[in-house]
Formats: C-alpha cells, sequence, structure tokens
C-alpha cells in the first residue's frame, strides 16, 4: 500500500507495559496514566521528551460518559505540548493505534511517539457492555438482535461441518490459551482449565460455549516508539517494525462471499508480508485475535500459517503450543485468558510480541527473531496485522 511505499524511517519499539487485567478499581484515565507512565519508566524516557500521543479506545464515552481521554492524558502525564490523538477502530482500536504510531515515526512527523491503549467495561452489565459492542455491527443487524457472538455461533457451526472439524479442537485452543495464561502476571486468568470443563460448559452460541469466549475487562497498555538511530541511545535490545498493513471487509457480514474467510485477515497479512519481506514460515510466535476460538482458527488461515479448513488438525497435534509447538500462538494467553479491554487488547498483543523479541517474557519465553500480532475489529469488519523483528 502507498503508506508503506513512503516510509523514510525504520520503527522501533524501547519500551513496553501492560497493566493488571481484569475487574479494576479505577477509571479509564487512571488505567490509561498508569500504563503511560509504566512505558516511560520502562525505557527510561522522560514524559517532555514525547512528541506524539495517541490513545486507543473504543467507547470511553459509552462506558463512562467520558471524551477528550486523550487530551486529559497528555495533562496527567505532563507531555504539552504534544500533539495527541485517539484512535477508535472498535475492537482493533490498539492494531490501529500501532499503526498510527509506526506512521508517526515513519513519516518524519515525531521522533519519540507514546501509544497507549485501554478500556473500562466491568462496571457495566453483561446485558449492557453487549449492547455497547454490538453497535459494531450493521444498523440492520443490529436492529435484529444480531452480535458478535452469535456471528462467532454460526460461523463455528458452518466451519466444523464443512471441513469435518471435531468439536474439541476449538475447546484445545481455549485450552491452550488459558494454560499460556497461567504464566502471564497481568492476565484476568491465571488458571489452567481442562478440555472436559470447557466441553461441559454452558452454551453460549451454539455450537460455542461459555470457555470459547473472552471475558469482559478492564485495563491497559502502553508501546513506545521512535527512529531506530534514536532507539540505539536508549537501548542494546529493543524491536523494529518490520512489516505493518490494515484492511477493511465488508461491514454486513452475511455479504461475504465465504463466511469462513476474512478477507480483511488475508490482505492486512499480504500487505505486512510484502513490506516486511518475511512469510508465514517466517514467523517464530504470534498474537492472534481469540476474542471466540474459532477465530483463532481463521486467522491462521488468513494469515498462511494453515490452509484453509486445516487449522484445526494443527491446533490438534500441538503445532501452536507454547513449549513444543513449531509456531507458539498467545503464549500471553491470548484475549481468552489475558483478558480484552477493547482499546488496550491489540497494543497488549504488541506488548507480548516486543517482550518476546527482547527477551523479557519471563516463564512465557520462546526462542524468537520474529513475530506477528493480528488485531481484528468487530467479526473481521477491519484488522491490523504487524511484524515485528529483534534488533540486528
Amino acid at each position: 500500500m502507498s503508506t508503506n511505499e513512503q516510509q523514510t524511517e525504520r520503527v522501533a519499539l524501547i519500551g513496553a507495559s501492560m497493566t493488571q487485567f481484569g475487574q479494576r478499581e479505577g477509571w479509564i484515565m487512571d488505567l490509561l496514566a498508569e500504563a503511560g507512565l509504566d512505558c516511560l519508566e520502562d525505557a527510561e524516557v522522560d514524559a517532555t521528551d514525547v512528541d506524539h500521543l495517541y490513545v486507543s479506545n473504543m467507547a470511553s464515552g459509552e462506558f463512562e460518559g467520558m471524551t477528550g481521554v486523550m487530551n486529559a492524558l497528555v495533562h496527567d502525564l505532563g507531555m504539552m505540548p504534544a500533539y495527541t490523538q485517539r484512535v477508535d477502530q472498535t475492537s482493533s482500536s490498539g492494531g490501529a493505534g500501532i499503526y498510527a504510531a509506526w506512521q508517526s515515526i515513519a513519516s518524519g512527523a515525531s521522533d519519540m511517539t507514546l501509544l497507549v491503549g485501554g478500556e473500562k467495561m466491568s462496571h457495566r452489565s453483561t446485558p449492557e457492555t453487549t449492547d455497547i459492542i454490538a453497535s459494531v455491527t450493521h444498523p440492520v443487524e443490529y436492529k435484529t438482535g444480531v452480535t458478535l457472538p452469535s456471528f462467532a455461533g454460526l460461523t463455528a457451526r458452518h466451519y466444523l461441518e464443512r471441513f469435518d472439524a471435531p468439536r474439541e479442537s476449538l475447546g484445545k485452543v481455549a485450552a491452550k490459551n488459558h494454560e499460556n495464561g497461567v504464566d502471564n502476571p497481568n492476565a484476568q486468568f491465571q488458571k489452567a482449565v481442562d478440555l472436559e470443563t470447557i466441553l461441559e460448559s454452558p452454551i453460549v452460541a451454539d455450537p460455542l460455549r461459555l470457555y470459547d469466549f473472552c471475558p469482559i475487562s478492564d485495563g491497559s497498555a502502553a508501546l513506545l516508539f521512535c527512529p531506530e538511530d534514536v532507539a540505539q541511545e536508549y537501548a542494546d535490545e529493543y524491536a523494529v517494525i518490520a512489516g505493518i498493513d490494515g484492511a477493511t471487509d465488508t461491514h454486513v457480514v452475511h455479504e461475504r462471499e465465504d463466511p469462513t474467510i476474512m478477507n480483511a485477515v488475508v490482505e492486512s497479512g499480504e500487505g505486512a508480508y510484502e513490506m516486511s519481506g518475511y512469510g508465514p514460515d517466517d514467523i517464530d510466535v504470534a498474537e492472534l485475535h481469540d476474542m471466540f476460538t474459532i477465530l483463532e482458527f481463521l486467522q491462521m488461515e488468513g494469515l498462511g500459517f494453515a490452509a484453509q479448513g486445516e487449522a484445526w488438525e494443527l491446533v490438534e497435534e500441538g503445532y501452536t503450543e507454547r513449549d513444543t509447538g513449531e509456531l507458539p500462538v498467545n503464549t500471553s494467553g491470548g484475549l481468552k485468558s489475558k483478558g480484552h479491554p477493547l482499546g488496550a487488547s491489540g497494543v497488549a498483543q504488541g506488548v507480548e510480541i516486543y517482550e518476546q523479541l527482547v527477551g523479557e517474557a519471563g516463564p512465557r519465553q520462546v526462542d524468537a527473531d520474529v513475530g506477528l500480532a493480528c488485531n481484528v475489529g468487530g467479526f473481521g469488519n477491519c484488522v491490523i496485522t504487524t511484524i515485528m523483528e529483534a534488533a540486528r
């Protein structure tokens, strides 16, 4: 795409942070400030050195009646007169924030850009939260009561029947991600769940059950971006964005030719691969948007890690296991275990890939030089794919 072709700077990441995800006492500004301060401290960069501040957030107005969070955060962090902008791309707001921060550095407009993503959701009832999230659907779909979980259930049923996949394969995605979350001190759920419990949990949208869905979460995460030559002044170990791209699919889900293909995943992945020079076989670790377990299959296939209809077989074979698989997927625990504070999730994916590449993932650490994050908005309506590499 033209934006990628015009890149003038190699964009590095020199700091990262993630707050505890789950049910938090603080409000959105408390969460954003916590992640922002922690990220600056991690990079040993002063707030006054930041030129641009981006805030990834989907619905602070709807959840808390508060807008202007980006302006308030510049004030709270002592960053005046830094340029600021709120980035809203529904549940892919975090990935869109990474794209915006990358553009600000790559264009030469900024030498130091802070991205903070966050959402405060748990104080609202489940029906209220579901309704706010469902507003991302097309108005015609919304009026009929369609929600993202219902799309997930319909797609999962179609996938299982079309590709003769066992129901257990989806359960194994949930079990794997919960097991990974045990080793993430900031994950909402740090508890392993066995396959039997997953398969016997209450049905939410047939054939998907309770453990096929991510939780309602509060939390925030942050990343600090700069040109690579600036990064070398601050750190010996850092990561570089090797490729990034975004794409959009139909707003009306039933207009898609094949519901098991997320075209925006395919397109953004191809753009990120082309820019980076890497391909699916070069990726050492991946963070995928498992808001529902079926999405892990669809993204694996859309990104070229598996042929269409065959991702479930790789999961069955252990291909995506953290310690023994060829491609560890969702070493953070994924949205399923780590949690899904909407605006924070894509940023937290970036945090996990960054920490894997610089060797700071602790007990979750895998051998990785190249990592990929795929952040999905709505039911594949908009997608950002980011490829990072360890500094050479």
